[in-house]
């Protein structure tokens, strides 16, 4: 599954994407098989008198498996074209008339495109669907204006160091000596947080588990579990470092609220530092979803904190997360390797350049 190809990155969200091993459409037996609309609409919400149901100990009910694969293709930043307006400005019908043309803009560009050796799949082998429901005009919450705030000149330093060097998000240029010359992604090792729960074309899966205890949350994309305590024991110390942070959580009203420390310096998302904390709000906004919203706190990369959001859909019990089996199936890093290797010794044949 971990073979990527360079498939038309610029159109996603999430920027990395693979192959994607879903059935064709019309086949009957894929659990995933979805049943295209009429048209593309953001999700309804729910009545103000709604009330997430409760787990049998009293707090909220999160529990399932959830997608978004719908919020694919939404852009980040606000698009130029919306300069001056917010995401509470947009009727439904609006919103419903821009994703339709961003569907039909999507879809040209992928029957366009000619894969490497010339080849041309069927999209249906790349993309579950070409109908998606995006739930808003762009993802930036906060600031108002839909735009990250500006880095500092720490983190303007960072970010030019990060682009030349291998990350788990990177896809680094070489050259290509060993794995460890290979980001995180490519290696199967992790997307990180928050880029783990970032629709990425396939894989966009998650499950939640409750506990009165603690929460966890299993994400499809190479497969990883994070378990959140609810109680209120501290934050690992400094010197403990992990991919996925250390998260805490607790319950705000109908809000499941993580905070997240002790980054690597290998894991950050555009640029953050290992000094990031990360405060992600789950909210159940209709009985089929949830919001999901990621606040970046890092004074040492942006000038101020941001916000980000989406939805997640809940799925029927007939579509849970797939096995990922990345490390199984990594032909990526082997070919990317045997190619390197391939072109030191064409080096070492011509021999010396005269002069």
């Amino acid at each position: 599954m971990n073979t990527r190809i360079g498939l038309c990155l610029a159109v996603l969200v999430a920027g990395a994407l693979g192959v994607a091993a879903e059935p064709a459409p019309g086949n009957p037996s894929s659990p995933r098989q979805k049943q295209p609309s009429a048209a593309a609409a953001p999700h309804k919400p729910a009545s103000p008198s709604w009330t997430p149901p409760r787990t049998a100990w009293g707090d909220p009910d999160l529990q399932g498996a959830y997608s978004n694969t719908e919020e694919t293709g939404i852009p980040f930043e606000r698009p130029a074209q919306f300069d001056g307006r917010r995401i509470s400005d947009f009727t439904p019908d609006e919103l419903q008339a821009i994703v339709r043309q961003r569907n039909e803009q999507f879809k040209q560009s992928v029957a366009g495109t000619e894969w490497a050796g010339g080849l041309r799949p069927p999209t249906y082998l790349i993309f579950d669907t070409f109908d998606r429901k995006n739930s808003r005009p762009w993802l930036v919450v906060e600031p108002a204006d839909g735009h990250i705030p500006p880095l500092t000149p720490s983190g303007q330093q960072r970010a030019q160091a990060q682009f030349r060097q291998p990350s788990s998000n990177a896809n680094p240029r070489g050259p290509f000596n060993g794995p460890e010359d290979l980001g995180l992604y490519d290696r199967c090792i992790t997307r990180g947080i928050p880029f783990s729960m970032m629709p990425a074309g396939y894989g966009a899966n998650y499950e939640i588990v409750q506990s009165p205890q603690s929460v966890a949350i299993v994400y499809e994309m190479v497969h990883e579990t994070r378990v959140i305590p609810l109680d209120p024991r501290p934050h690992l110390g400094d010197g403990l470092r992990q991919y996925l942070g250390d998260a805490r959580g607790r319950w705000e009203g109908n809000s499941l609220v993580v905070e997240t420390t002790n980054f690597t310096d290998k894991t950050g998302f555009r640029g953050s530092s290992d000094r990031l904390r990360l405060i992600e709000r789950f909210t159940p906004t209709a009985p089929d979803v949830v919001e999901w919203s990621v606040t970046f706190d890092d004074p040492s990369t942006w000038t101020r904190p941001w916000t980000f959001a989406m939805n997640l859909t809940k799925l029927d019990r007939s579509q849970r997360v797939f096995e990922y089996a990345c490390h199984e199936g990594n032909y990526g890093m082997r070919n990317i390797l045997s190619g390197a290797r391939a072109a030191d010794a064409v080096g070492r044949e011509a021999g010396p350049t005269s002069k």
